[in-house]
């Protein structure tokens, strides 16, 4: 089986190690039970300046492991006795810092999320470029050591454990986030009929502490990624919603994804049922420091999108976009739906945007129903559309609901 493609010539002659005896690039242990591809694979990252130790089999592995603390593990997934996964699992529990690396001739669906869901930091086809082992090997040492003098510091400082471990690992943790992500849908029902009206998407991840949207969303600020995150949810959405009939199809944005190219790009998945497609704005920050976003949201509605502006009443945020962008629906916030057949101020304040919402011809979608009072309430205030757990939990494409009101003459 050849290991990689060769796209450069790379001399793969021992190197000898620098004369302090320390390695320059960093310490690697490569576990394979194929002599050629050890052999070959340790020779290479010695080349390259890495100081190697190779290892036959998982058994072996976690031997040279006991007492020596390696910078990256590129172990091989299909070995006798203990495989690549069950080896990374052990090593998790050893040591959180180093990177593990793992490599596999058979690649599945099924091997490729067990090796992200347990951490591993790379998973690897072969055969596969030499510049790709080596990006990926130098990035996992890289990312080795600076947890490793971070948690120093942190200890030197006070820091805990959890918090150390949060801002360590979180670039390689959203990607594996990112990797093990998916979509929900929720229905939004029609207040009158109590027919579907739309599905809204709700990106989830099974990567643990970025199982809610919430968490992903903020990672993805931290990391300066919510452009990545954004468009896997389009994309995920539109594929999902294609010839689908659950009418109207609910995809949040982050006002950063506004400046996003790749949302008005005529040939993307989502413009070709744009028709279709309510762009909800989530206001985690202004709108008002998006350059042009009122111009911006002008063209989307060109191309045939329409806008919903979330959490109107939560404060300063949802009305500012409410009077920026002229949304043609308008998603009250949870906290004024909670108990409002028990709370008079909700009330009048819910029948002041349901009328001034009316007067502007948009529609007021009530969110976060758990209540049949609730949901009476809001219907009687004029909400057009409901949404919460009294009507549907979230679920795969596409979820139905019930309708627990019963008909009535309006």
């Amino acid at each position: 089986m050849r290991l990689w493609k060769m796209t450069s010539k790379v001399d793969l002659r021992a190197a000898e190690e620098p004369s302090d005896g320390t390695p320059s690039r960093g310490s690697a242990l490569v576990v394979d039970d194929d002599d050629c591809v050890r052999k070959t694979t340790a020779r290479l990252l010695s080349t390259t300046g890495y100081a190697v130790v190779e290892a036959v089999d998982g058994e072996d592995a976690l031997r040279n492991l006991e007492g020596r603390r390696f910078d990256v593990v590129i172990s091989d997934i299909s070995m006798p006795g203990m495989d690549g996964i069950r080896l990374l699992k052990e090593i998790r529990a050893r040591d959180r810092h180093v990177q593990v690396i793992l490599m596999t001739g058979v690649p599945t669906v099924e091997t490729a999320v067990s090796a992200l869901d347990f951490g591993a930091f790379k998973y690897l086809s072969k055969p596969f470029q030499i510049d790709v082992l080596d990006d990926a090997v130098g990035r996992a040492v890289r990312l080795s050591r600076l947890a490793r003098m971070e948690s120093r510091a942190a200890a030197l400082a006070g820091t805990s454990r959890e918090q150390v471990a949060d801002a360590l690992g979180l670039e390689v943790a959203f990607e594996r986030a990112l990797a093990s992500a998916y979509l929900l849908y929720q229905p939004i029902v029609d207040g009158r009929t109590g027919s579907a009206f739309g599905q809204e998407a709700l990106v989830r991840s099974r990567e643990p502490g970025f199982e809610t949207p919430a968490a992903l969303l903020s990672a993805a600020e931290r990391l300066d990624r919510l452009p990545d995150l954004g468009r896997l949810v389009r994309r995920a959405a539109a594929v999902d919603f294609a010839g689908s009939g659950e009418g109207l199809l609910f995809v949040n944005l982050h006002p950063a994804d506004l400046t996003d190219p790749e949302l008005y790009a005529p040939n993307s998945e989502l413009h070709a049922i744009s028709s279709r497609v309510v762009l909800e704005i989530t206001e985690r920050s202004s709108i008002h420091r998006v350059p042009d976003s009122a111009a911006r949201v002008a063209t989307l509605r060109q191309f045939g999108f329409r806008v919903a502006v979330d959490d109107l009443g939560a404060g300063y945020a949802g009305l500012s976009s409410f009077a920026h962008l002229h949304p043609d629906f308008v998603k009250l916030d949870m906290s004024l739906v909670r108990d409002i057949h028990r709370d008079d101020t909700k009330r009048r304040i819910v029948a002041a945007m349901t009328q001034l919402a009316s007067e502007l011809s948009m529609s007021v979608i009530g969110e976060g129903v758990e209540t049949e009072g609730e949901g009476e309430t809001l219907r009687d205030l004029g909400c057009s559309c409901l949404q919460g757990f009294l009507y549907s939990e979230p679920g795969p494409a596409f979820p139905g609901h019930a309708w627990p009101h019963g008909r009535r003459d309006h």
